[in-house]
């Protein structure tokens, strides 16, 4: 770590800043906002500078710099184009210990500026320790989009109850499960349109309310597997959780993202393998909210589409198990676009699909005429065990066997695979894709080879190919 990041009171406190451009009145205003007191040596001053002057808000000290200038000063700030100034400042404050930040020279700073997320007193700082600061303000400017501006009057609210909630719970995880509970209540929302007295009265009741009461079920949504397409939701209920439950679809690196101290269950099923029965899981879900759990069920995709969930969510609602949903981005939605697919198109097809390969063997059977029909798009989850099934039926009820079609395995992942063929080569391509897979039906399949983006520059990673190539490299 090249600096330590710390937060220095400046309030009252002498500043010298030496400069009186506008990159020395950028410095200022941080500085002001801070409420040191600024000094400034500077032959001239800028407008914005000789406003501040004028109103009384900074002290125009000398307009040469001179040594005995830092002796009574907490830190100082050189903001000239006189690089042999800038480094007898430099040397000068170090002589005296004095910390110091010569803008734009880095190695001549024994403090940085960082990026600023303003939300007092809730304050996020953000640095490259100087070596990339554009980098630094693009993901400040990611943050300030995040956190919402109602941050700063939360965090007074809840200093003030700070004392009262640890005379109300003694214990450090207790009083963590209180403040989690109420920044995730309506107490957020209250507060975000300015409904303060409504907020304090909330926060009131949260105290009033027992810790040790029925947990909660929280349907989460992973994505196709990349963590970039966890939803921002997702990922603040993965590190609220006491117990994550998983299943197989859901990426190492997307389950690495839960809270450390989380227990985690895999309920996975999988073919060939043992599988844990939906039953199970339901009464696991149901067993361990009812000790006071918040459980996360992380489920692969989006929890709605073809992941089961409403069942698991019908069993929680069944028991009086509060719960939430929140949706992720889905398969054929996440894995198509990072393999350049688009689902629909003008020019090739007006509709798509989601279908499942596997079917209650007590349900009805296949409508094969509709999802033999031109001009629309199938996207076929767990379609790899059924491949020749689908690719016969198909083809019997008048789908072209020369129908484009894509087998994307692992997709959004980094070793995404993305086989393509024709409809009557589909049980071939699902024979040599890794699982788990998605299904592509359909001629938007040919805008592929064009629009491919994801990897494109390592092939040898991406596995791109179509059948023949694949088979050809593998001989």
């Amino acid at each position: 770590m090249d600096y330590l990041p710390i937060f220095a009171d400046l309030k009252g406190r002498p500043v010298l800043v030496v400069g009186g451009g506008d990159v020395a009145a950028r410095k200022i205003e941080l500085l002001c906002r801070a409420a040191a007191l600024v000094q400034v040596v500077s032959s001239e001053l800028c407008t914005k500078l000789q406003v501040l002057h004028q109103t009384q808000q900074i002290e125009w000290l000398a307009t040469e710099f001179d040594p005995t200038h830092l002796d009574a000063v907490f830190l100082v700030i050189a903001a000239t184009n006189d690089h042999l100034l800038n480094r007898r400042i430099y040397s000068e404050a170090n002589i005296r210990y004095k910390l110091v930040n010569i803008v734009d020279d880095r190695p001549k700073c024994s403090f940085i500026f960082p990026s600023i997320v303003d939300r007092s007193p809730f304050v996020v700082a953000l640095s490259s320790s100087g070596t990339a600061p554009v980098l630094a303000r693009m993901f400040r400017e990611k943050l300030e989009a995040l956190l919402p501006t109602c941050l700063g009057q939360m965090a007074s609210v809840a200093g003030g109850f700070r004392d009262i909630v640890k005379q109300r719970f003694n214990r450090i995880s207790d009083r963590r499960r209180f403040w989690e509970r109420v920044f995730y209540s309506l107490f957020t929302n209250q507060k975000s349109v300015g409904n303060i007295d409504e907020a304090i009265h909330t926060l009131q009741c949260e105290l009033q309310a027992d810790l040790n009461s029925e947990g909660e079920v929280i349907l989460v949504g992973a994505g196709p597997g990349d963590s970039g397409l966890l939803t921002l939701r997702g990922l603040q209920m993965m590190q609220l959780a006491d117990v994550v439950l998983y299943d197989y679809l859901v990426s190492d690196e997307v389950l690495n993202l839960a809270r450390r101290d989380a227990d985690r269950i895999c309920v996975g099923k999988r073919a060939g393998v043992h599988s844990v029965p939906q039953e199970e899981t339901n009464c696991l879900l149901v067993e361990l909210a009812r000790k006071g759990k918040r459980v996360v069920r992380l489920k692969g995709g989006d929890p709605f589409i073809f992941g089961r969930g409403g069942e698991e969510l019908q069993a929680a609602q069944e028991a009086g198990i509060p719960f939430q949903v929140v949706p992720g981005v889905t398969a054929a939605t996440g894995a198509t676009a990072y393999a350049g697919i688009p689902l629909t198109h003008r020019d090739h097809a007006q509709s798509v699909l989601f279908i499942t390969g596997h079917c209650r063997t007590d349900g009805d059977g296949i409508d094969w005429p509709s999802l033999a029909r031109v001009r629309q798009t199938l996207a076929i989850y767990m379609g790899t065990v059924k491949a020749a099934e689908i690719s016969e039926g198909l083809i019997r009820y008048g789908r072209d066997a020369e129908t484009p079609v894509a087998v994307i395995g692992r997709g959004t992942q980094q070793d995404q695979h993305v086989l393509t063929g024709t409809l009557a080569q589909l049980e071939m391509l699902v024979a040599v894709a890794p699982t788990p897979a998605l299904l592509v039906i359909g001629e938007v399949v040919n805008l592929h080879e064009q629009l491919a983006w994801f990897q494109s520059s390592n092939r040898r990673r991406n596995f791109s190919l179509p059948l023949s190539a694949w088979l050809e490299e593998k001989s």
